[in-house]
C-alpha cells in the first residue's frame, strides 16, 4: 500500500515536472512546488511474525519460521511472496488473522492434523492465533493465507 502511494506520488511529480516548461512558456512562471513528504514506515508498523507449523506431514513445511515485511526477510522460505499476500489481503480490507466467526456454518470435513501458530506483530498490531484444518471454514482460512502458511493437505 505504501509502495503504491509512493509510486503514485513520484509519477505525479514526474508528470508535473514534464509539464512545467511548457506551462511556463505559455503562462509565465509557475509557483514553487510545496515540498513532497512521503510517508515513512515506522518500526511499529512493520510485520514481524513467527510461524510454527506442526503435523503437516511435510518435513520442509515443519518447524518455526520468522517472517519480516518492510522489507521482506527472515527464515520464511518465500518471504517476499508471503509479504505480498499479506499486503494483498490488507488492500482488500481483510484481517488475515481473524478467527472463524462462532456462528459460521462450516462443512464437516477434515483437512489433516496440520496446525500453525502465528504470533508477533502485523502492521503494528499484536497477533497470536492458531490455524488448523479441522473443518471447511478452518481449511479455507488456512488456504487464504498461503504462502504465509505452507501448502498442505
Amino acid at each position: 500500500m505504501l509502495r503504491r502511494l509512493a509510486l503514485t506520488a513520484v509519477a505525479s511529480l514526474a508528470a508535473l515536472s514534464a509539464a512545467a516548461p511548457t506551462a511556463t512558456a505559455v503562462t509565465g512562471p509557475l509557483p514553487l512546488p510545496l515540498p513532497l513528504s512521503l510517508p515513512v514506515l515506522r518500526d511499529d508498523a512493520r510485520t514481524q511474525l513467527t510461524i510454527t507449523v506442526s503435523g503437516s506431514g511435510n518435513a520442509a513445511a515443519e518447524g518455526a519460521f520468522e517472517l519480516r515485511c518492510g522489507p521482506a526477510g527472515g527464515s520464511h522460505p518465500v518471504a517476499r511472496h508471503a509479504c505480498d499476500r499479506l499486503d494483498e489481503l490488507t488492500g482488500e480490507g481483510a484481517d488475515p488473522f481473524a478467527p472463524v466467526p462462532e456462528d459460521a456454518l462450516c462443512t464437516q470435513q477434515f483437512g489433516g492434523p496440520a496446525t500453525a501458530r502465528v504470533s508477533g506483530t502485523w502492521r503494528g498490531r499484536s497477533v497470536d492465533t492458531v490455524f488448523s484444518r479441522t473443518n471447511g471454514c478452518e481449511i479455507a482460512r488456512w488456504n487464504s493465507l498461503r504462502p504465509v502458511l505452507p501448502n498442505v493437505g
